[in-house]
Parts: C-alpha cells; sequence; structure tokens
C-alpha cells in the first residue's frame, strides 16, 4: 500500500473517498455528534445528514456519502471516532481502521483521510492514521484459492494549509513502518505449522534482517547442545523438525555502551502438548504459539528502519513441541543453561523452558535490560480475557519504562503481582524448580519460573496468550493473528533513547 502526505484545501482533493471523523459530543440522552476538523466545505456537504441526528460519533460507525456538494472527492466517508473528550491517538487508529475495512469490499482501492485536530497534536495523528489503515488492510485469507484482492492500493492523509509538512512526512514514514512491521508479524503467525516449522520461520527472519540491515545469527541442534541449553532442547527433542536459536543484532555506532535491551520471544511453531497433549478441539490454533517471537521480528524489523540510538539484543527459541518416542517425559528432570534444575510436572507447559534458556543467553550477551513475550498461559487468558495482556516486572524503572510505551502504542496490558510466596508452589523436591505450580495462580507461577532465570537483571514478561489472537472480526481489524506487542516493543526502546537506562 502507498502512503502520501498532502498540504492544502480539502475542497480540492480528487479521491474516490475522502474520510473524516466525527465525534460524539452529546450526553446519553442525545447524540450530538460533530466533525473533529473545521472544514466549511465538508461541513457544508454533509450538513443535512448530520442534522437527521444518523451520525452519532459512535467509535467505528460509517455512513457514506456519494457526489458530496462542493467537494472534488468522489464520495465522502464519515466514520465515528467515539466520545469527543476520550479522542485521541488509540481511538484515531481504530476509527481509521475502520474506514478501510468499510471500504474495501466495495472495491474502493484508494481514498483520503482529513487529517483531524488531535489533543496530542497533528505528528500523532498522522502516524495514527497510517497505522491503523495498514493494520486493517491485512487479510488472514491467504491460501484461499477464489481469495479476491481487496487490498487498498493508495492511502493519501491531508493537512490543512499551513502545517509543516517534513514534520507531518517523517510521522508518516514512522507510521508506514510500524504498520508494515507489526503486519509482518501477522503474516508470520497466520502461517500453518507446515508452512512455518522452525526452519522456515528462521529463514524468514534472515531474509527480513538482511533486508533492513541487521546481524542475524541462526544456530541448530548441535549449537544448542554445545551451549548446554538443556531447557530448550528437552521441548525440541521429541519433534522430527529441527529447532532454530536465532538471534537478531541491532548496534548503531553512535549508540551508548549501555544499556542493551534484550527482546526474548517464544517460537512454538506447533504446540501438540507434547507427551501432556492438549484436547483436540481448538488445537488448530496452535500454529500461533510462535507470535511471542514472530513480535520480536516485527519489532526488530520496525527498529532497524527507525534506528534508534539505543543497541538493541533479540532472540527467538524456535522449536516444534511434539509427542514421539523421543520426548520427555512428566518426572523427567532437565538442566538449564544457568545450571538450575527442572522437574518437568507438565511437558505442555514448555514455553517457560525455552525462554528460560533465552533469558539466561541474553544475559550472558550482555543484556542489561530484557523483555520477553509470549502466548505464555491459559490462565492469563481465564484471568484478563482478550481485551488485556498480562505484564510482570521485577524492576519499577523498567515498568514505567513500558507504561510510557503504552502511552503512545495504544496497546493494553494489565500488571500481575510477583510476590515471593508465589514461589512455594513451584518448588520441587527432586530439583531446584518445577515447570509448573498447579491450576491456581497459573500465570503468576509460569512468571515466577521465568524470574529464576533473569535473577537481577531488570525485566519484563509479557503475557499475550489472550489477545495474540482475535478469534472475530472488529471494525477494524481482521479476526485472526493481531500483531500484539509489536508497537509497544518500539516503543519501549525508544525509551530508552529519550531517557537513557
Amino acid at each position: 500500500m502507498e502512503t502520501k502526505l498532502v498540504v492544502g484545501n480539502l475542497a480540492e482533493i480528487e479521491s474516490e473517498c475522502l474520510v473524516v471523523f466525527a465525534l460524539d459530543h452529546g450526553d446519553k440522552q442525545k447524540s450530538n455528534a460533530k466533525f473533529a476538523l473545521k472544514h466549511a466545505g465538508a461541513e457544508k456537504a454533509a450538513a443535512e445528514l448530520m442534522s437527521t441526528g444518523e451520525v452519532t460519533g459512535k467509535l467505528a460507525e460509517a455512513i457514506m456519502l456519494h457526489r458530496p456538494e462542493g467537494l472534488k472527492a468522489k464520495r465522502l466517508l464519515i466514520v465515528g471516532g467515539g466520545k469527543g473528550d476520550k479522542f485521541g491517538h488509540t481511538e484515531l487508529r481504530k476509527a481509521a481502521g475502520a474506514a478501510l475495512r468499510f471500504l474495501k469490499p466495495k472495491m474502493i482501492k484508494s481514498c483520503a483521510f482529513a487529517l483531524p485536530d488531535l489533543s496530542s497534536g497533528a505528528e500523532d495523528a498522522v502516524r495514527a492514521i497510517v497505522e491503523g489503515s495498514f493494520i486493517a488492510n491485512f487479510d488472514p485469507d491467504t491460501y484461499r484459492s477464489d481469495r479476491k484482492d481487496l487490498q487498498m492500493k493508495d492511502v493519501t492523509v491531508a493537512a490543512p494549509e499551513g502545517s509543516d509538512k517534513n514534520k507531518l512526512q517523517q510521522s508518516l514514514e514512522q507510521g508506514r513502518i510500524i504498520g508494515e512491521s507489526q503486519n509482518f508479524t501477522r503474516e508470520l503467525v497466520n502461517e500453518p505449522s507446515n508452512h512455518l516449522t522452525p526452519t522456515m520461520f528462521a529463514d524468514r527472519t534472515r531474509k527480513m534482517c538482511e533486508s533492513v540491515g541487521l546481524k542475524c545469527e541462526i544456530y541448530g541442534p548441535d549449537k544448542i547442545k554445545e551451549m548446554k541449553m538443556g531447557a530448550f532442547w528437552s521441548v525440541a527433542q521429541g519433534s522430527d523438525e529441527e529447532p532454530r536459536l536465532i538471534v537478531m543484532k541491532y548496534e548503531p555506532q553512535d549508540a551508548p555502551e549501555k544499556p542493551v535491551v534484550g527482546l526474548i520471544g517464544k517460537g512454538i511453531t506447533f504446540d501438540t502438548g507434547g507427551i501432556s497433549i492438549k484436547p483436540a478441539d481448538g488445537m488448530e490454533k496452535m500454529k500461533y504459539d510462535m507470535a511471542g517471537g514472530a513480535a520480536m521480528v516485527g519489532a526488530m524489523r520496525a527498529i532497524g528502519l527507525l534506528k534508534p540510538k539505543v543497541k538493541v539484543i533479540s532472540i527467538v527459541c524456535a522449536t516444534e513441541n511434539m509427542p514421539s518416542g523421543k520426548a520427555q517425559k512428566p518426572g523427567d528432570v532437565q538442566i538449564a543453561m544457568s545450571g538450575k534444575s527442572i522437574e518437568i510436572i507438565n511437558t505442555d507447559a514448555e514455553g517457560r523452558l525455552v525462554l528460560a534458556d533465552g533469558l539466561h543467553y541474553a544475559r550472558t550477551l550482555g543484556c542489561t535490560h530484557l523483555i520477553d513475550a509470549a502466548t505464555l498461559t491459559g490462565a492469563c487468558v481465564v484471568a484478563l480475557g482478550g481485551v488485556n495482556a498480562g505484564i510482570f516486572a521485577n524492576d519499577e524503572d523498567i515498568y514505567q519504562h513500558f507504561t510510557k510505551a503504552l502511552k503512545r502504542s495504544g496497546e493494553k496490558f494489565w500488571r500481575l503481582p510477583l510476590d515471593a510466596e508465589y514461589f512455594d508452589l513451584i518448588r520441587s523436591n527432586i530439583a531446584d524448580i518445577m515447570n509448573t505450580g498447579g491450576r491456581w495462580g497459573g500465570a503468576i507461577t509460569a512468571a515466577m519460573f521465568l524470574k529464576e532465570f533473569v535473577e537481577d537483571t531488570p525485566w519484563i514478561h509479557l503475557d499475550i496468550a489472550g489477545t495474540a489472537w482475535n478469534d472475530d472480526n472488529k471494525g477494524w481489524m481482521a479476526k485472526g493473528p493481531s500483531g500484539i506487542a509489536v508497537r509497544s516493543l518500539v516503543e519501549f526502546v525508544k525509551t530508552f533513547e529519550r531517557n537513557g537506562a
């Protein structure tokens, strides 16, 4: 999709469709929708419709006018941005996405967005529109033989006369990079496991790194065993598909020696549960168990193109979790790279095993701040549903860095505790630690397990099990992979550029 910026009079813009945003400024009894910008031409063209009360301003609501009087655009699309007092870049991103999702089935291939007034400024508004457009342009029907090309081809952001075109163009480019990178993650997560084995995952990552100038190192079983990654290998040993340890490095010359941010992702390309096999119902979705690793790959793509002055190392542990005569069994004891011994209680608690070695390895490479992402626990889905992802932190300062990132990314995370008492639930009689603590507090005990492998390094754990896959279409996003955490990870890295360690 091509994106461009124009500065000028909206009435003079020639487009298949001009999109304007309307906000609800009414109360609960009576809606009073108004445009999110002041433009006499657009207001005049839609005056009759706006006066009827049909336009409420409700988020993602869309109403289209043909041949709008006084405008050169062929159509005028009015999209709701929600309550006027809550309208920010998050709502704008969704509203822009809703516009594309409305237009695409009508085979409209280009549109222009009228830049709304946003309290955080025009630059934020441009970026939100572009990000929302790219997110909405993704569809998951990759392998359908009757697939129709519904893709939007051209999106224009129209800013009013007098705008700083250079600054807005920079914001547009940032939005394009992040939107494309989030979609790159979604493409990976959407792939069936026979089209994305650990080897294929590594190959696609290598090609991405080459395209954006990142260093990429990929290791197979021999190196994994040589480095004594016993926790990682214990998961991989049951599959005929070889595992891959993927290491991406972004090391700009003008960056300080510290901090070095470590991004670690769970890359289980298919999860049967192993010997502790999952129920058949819904198992087909376990192709998305590598969404945490894919988020790291997408984030590194954006980082490589945005070029923040911060050193970043990303590690993805990619493998299948399969039952076979070679697979590990409940009751086995494995030795992690750190030297800690792990009693295997449930082979379906495999994500924390690969992350344990990934986190420790990141520390040996010099990472001073760690963040991991994983579709780790069903317990987190039970706790938070599909609205918020879970977040855990062992250090208040790094958590504050992440909350700053969330204010810009617009993604929803909810912090859960790491009280020391939870460790008792995973204390083993035969080894240092068990890989699961039973039914209660499952998301927390999984995080407590990971905490053992970061020790005193500032660390954040993101459990994205409930938000990495949308079971239903949203007004601004297709069902399927969401690309959750990509925007937040990029903004997290940028907070260190702005504020240091």
